[in-house]
């Protein structure tokens, strides 16, 4: 038996290719593909403008629902009649929504691509929307978010956002909205948000072998029976900066550990500074190797892990960090954080870092945009952000590039560790004044 004594050296790294993208009107609707010569397996999203941010306030959690219920049954088959259509082609119905966007996709070998993209526009545009399903379905939704509201984090992340963008807004609730929100929907809140932006045609995107396809075909299909004219897509929403920061405290008694939330708003993701920004929230607390889980969680021992990141929607952003920490040092993991924040807004990186954080994304983005589905993903960008067709093509190049003053500059720009909200979730009866002696800011209740 022989071992090997040297371990091999890595390769060299190949060039990093995006498809071609191909972009045009049909059929009333938006073609957006990218061609995938050889590639046996197709994806077709349909993208519609109805992401949550379309929700009406008070109405949080109609598009969550809405998708979950695009399976029960068409104007054509029953839940049954049309689960054994989809199934029959190998696939399923995927549907999902952001701030921005509301898709649905199937992926299915080349040569089923159009009976499939059949079935998404039938479950799309006709859906059967039983009253008793419907209710079945929110119901469903309803209980999910009572066991997750149960956990530690999402009554955290909520007194976040409502601080940040104001609880009266939209984007000021929770995406998915809340356990009452969606328990208080009825089967008109759904069909009403259908008819109003499920009969748009939106963009059709596919990724895959363009050559075996007819993309006519497929957006005829896709866009059959739709009209309606352009919506206004809305600018950049404006936040006011806070004068200070502000500790919010959610009660959680006996919990033998607090949850961390603690944020600001940020750019929209159209931003120009938005490659500096996300390098400088990967040193920050974007990676394992960050600054704040190296000070966290290696040299204090606080918490088994602790992330900071921008993250970013067509009409705003948000920097935000979340961790998790015994209850006793709820108080110096506050002001570690904080700190660490705020070293890196005043002294910028610095180049062994910004290495190993250009290596990692650029690295990172080549490994994760290797299939359909990920393609597929990647073009729906474009078109939520308006991005050049080149955006893809020329990222990772980007991130390579990004030099230690600009992203040094972005994080001096972006960061604000002086108008954060801290947000902590845990026994106030514990930490309460621990928290209020620190001095980062004043101690409120929130009501949530």
């Amino acid at each position: 038996m022989t071992l090997i004594s040297t371990r091999p050296g890595p390769g060299v790294a190949r060039p990093y290719r995006f498809p071609q993208v191909v972009r045009r009107s049909v059929a009333g609707g938006q073609l957006v593909a990218a061609h995938l010569p050889g590639q046996s397996l197709a994806v077709a999203l349909l993208l519609l403008d109805a992401g949550a941010g379309r929700e009406p306030r008070g109405r949080e959690g109609l598009g969550a629902v809405l998708a979950k219920a695009l399976e029960e049954g068409t104007a054509q088959r029953d839940a049954t009649a049309y689960a054994l259509a989809i199934e029959a082609l190998g696939t399923e119905l995927v549907a999902g929504l952001d701030w921005d966007s509301f898709q649905v996709s199937v992926q299915v070998p080349v040569d089923r691509l159009p009976a499939a993209v059949e079935l998404l526009a039938e479950a799309v545009r006709t859906p059967r929307l039983e009253p008793a399903d419907v209710r079945r379905v929110r119901d469903d939704e309803a209980t999910a978010q009572r066991m997750d509201w149960a956990n530690p984090g999402p009554r955290a992340d909520a007194a976040l956002r409502a601080d940040l963008f104001g609880a009266e807004n939209r984007w000021g609730q929770p995406l998915y909205g809340d356990p009452d929100t969606v328990a208080a929907l009825d089967v008109e809140d759904i069909r009403i948000f259908h008819s109003e932006w499920f009969l748009r045609p939106g963009t059709l995107i596919v990724a895959g072998d363009l050559e075996r396809l007819d993309l006519d075909t497929l957006c005829a299909t896709a866009f059959a029976g739709t009209g309606g004219g352009p919506v206004d897509r809305g600018g950049p929403v404006e936040v006011a900066p806070r004068d200070g920061r502000k500790i919010i405290l959610v009660d959680r008694p006996g919990s033998v550990q607090s949850t961390l939330r603690l944020g600001h708003p940020s750019p929209h993701r159209a931003h120009p500074d938005h490659v500096p920004m996300r390098l400088a929230g990967t040193v920050l607390g974007g990676a394992f190797t960050s600054r704040l889980n190296h000070l966290i969680r290696e040299v204090r021992g606080y918490t088994y892990g602790i992330r900071g990141d921008f993250a970013s929607s067509r009409r705003f952003g948000r920097f935000a960090v979340s961790s998790g920490v015994q209850t006793a040092v709820t108080a110096p993991a506050l002001v570690e954080a904080v700190g660490e924040i705020a070293r890196t807004q005043q002294t910028g990186v610095t180049d062994p870092e910004l290495a190993v954080a250009r290596s990692w994304l650029a690295g990172q983005l080549s490994v994760e945009l290797q299939t359909p589905r990920a393609i597929a993903a990647a073009l729906t960008t474009l078109v939520v952000h308006d991005l050049p067709d080149d955006h893809h093509a020329r990222l990772r190049e980007s991130l390579l590039a990004a030099d230690v003053e600009e992203v040094s500059a972005a994080a001096a720009a972006h960061l604000h560790p002086e108008e954060l909200t801290l947000v902590i979730e845990g026994d106030a009866a514990l930490i309460r004044a621990e928290l209020a002696a620190t001095g980062l800011g004043e101690v409120v209740t929130s009501t949530r």
